[in-house]
């Protein structure tokens, strides 16, 4: 009778044992199908590697940036995203503002900036806190473009690093916003800005004329006509010291973005929080343009340079003009180095 239960009691043992390798061995074969872990791999739940380690693993072997958040015209992220990044997309205000200075190489930096994959960018410039604040920040946020959970939403507009309203607007905004301004001499800077103003009103007087109150080359600098006003870097800065401590600056060395743009790149990269992803391998120098451009941009195979308005041809400027502007600006670059803590080397 015992040796009766004894049996009983083995089979059940045997039953469960058997019933336990039954279940190991469905659950083995369903996580070995490629087409369940692919499934699984795509449901919001899942938390997505950032979107510069998916750069990495997409690109080890590809020098192209093969940008994880491209969109498409929608702005909705296309194939390239993994379908777990795609649940978490979504439009926000920017975390940083490229703010100047026209014509300092703003675009430029704006299209370098677009090769990293942590960053989305709207593309024209939105003038919100210039010229269009009173239509809201909702709308506002309407104009960027969606961006997953750690990477940087920014936009760019030069006009605000010398608008009275932008500093106290923007700090209204977010206390935290990363604030970026490309600056260059603000002689070659004028001179640039005033070659784009002939190319859109032909016939202007000369630069000499409209730079100094008495004519060419006069003795008193026209510090108000809005080419040499910008120039002005100290003047403007200190509305934005008012509400922003200078750590969330950062200067942008404009003659450096043209001849060292890897470098530049990796300050820029550094101030963001970024990974050094754009380097030097993303550039070549282009002898005619007289500017960098990029090997691989986003979206295409092709080598690209920036619009056939950058790199346009400067006048020439009487001599005695430049020496005159040169000691005008010199007690204001001075000035604008030592609250930036940076010589830019400017004569």
């Amino acid at each position: 009778m015992a040796k009766g239960r004894c049996f009983q009691l083995d089979a059940k043992k045997l039953l469960f044992v058997l019933s336990l390798a039954m279940v190991c061995l469905s659950l083995y074969t369903f996580l070995s199908d490629p087409g369940h872990v692919a499934y699984w791999n795509a449901q919001p739940s899942v938390h997505p590697l950032s979107v510069a380690q998916l750069y990495r693993k997409k690109n080890a072997s590809d020098d192209m940036p093969a940008n994880a958040s491209r969109t498409d015209s929608s702005g909705t992220p296309d194939a390239m995203s993994t379908n777990a990044t795609d649940w978490t997309a979504t439009k926000r205000l920017p975390q940083a503002l490229i703010i100047g200075v026209k014509k300092g190489g703003t675009r430029a930096l704006l299209e370098f900036l677009r090769l990293h994959p942590d960053v989305r960018a709207a593309g024209s410039e939105p003038h919100f806190f210039d010229r269009h604040y009173d239509r809201g920040l909702d709308w506002y946020r309407s104009l960027m473009p969606k961006a997953l959970d750690g990477q940087i939403v920014m936009e760019k507009t030069p006009r605000y690093f010398v608008s009275a309203d932008s500093p106290a607007r923007v700090h209204s905004m977010s206390h935290e916003v990363k604030l970026i301004v490309v600056v260059r001499d603000p002689i070659t800077r004028a001179i640039s800005d005033y070659a784009q103003i002939v190319s859109k009103t032909p016939g202007v007087a000369s630069f000499e004329s409209l730079s100094f109150r008495n004519g060419s080359a006069g003795v008193e600098v026209n510090s108000q006509w809005s080419p040499l006003w910008i120039g002005l870097y100290a003047q403007h800065l200190e509305r934005w010291l008012a509400y922003f401590p200078s750590a969330q600056l950062y200067f942008v060395h404009g003659e450096r973005l043209v001849t060292d743009p890897a470098g530049e790149m990796a300050h820029v990269q550094d101030f963001l929080g970024l990974e050094r992803i754009v380097t030097d391998k993303h550039f070549y120098f282009n002898q005619t343009k007289g500017f960098p451009c990029l090997k691989k941009p986003e979206g295409s195979s092709q080598p690209h340079c920036l619009g056939r308005t950058k790199g346009r041809a400067h006048p020439q400027i009487q001599e005695e003009a430049m020496r005159k502007l040169s000691e005008f600006y010199r007690p204001h670059n001075v000035r604008f180095y030592d609250m930036v803590g940076k010589d830019f080397g400017w004569q």
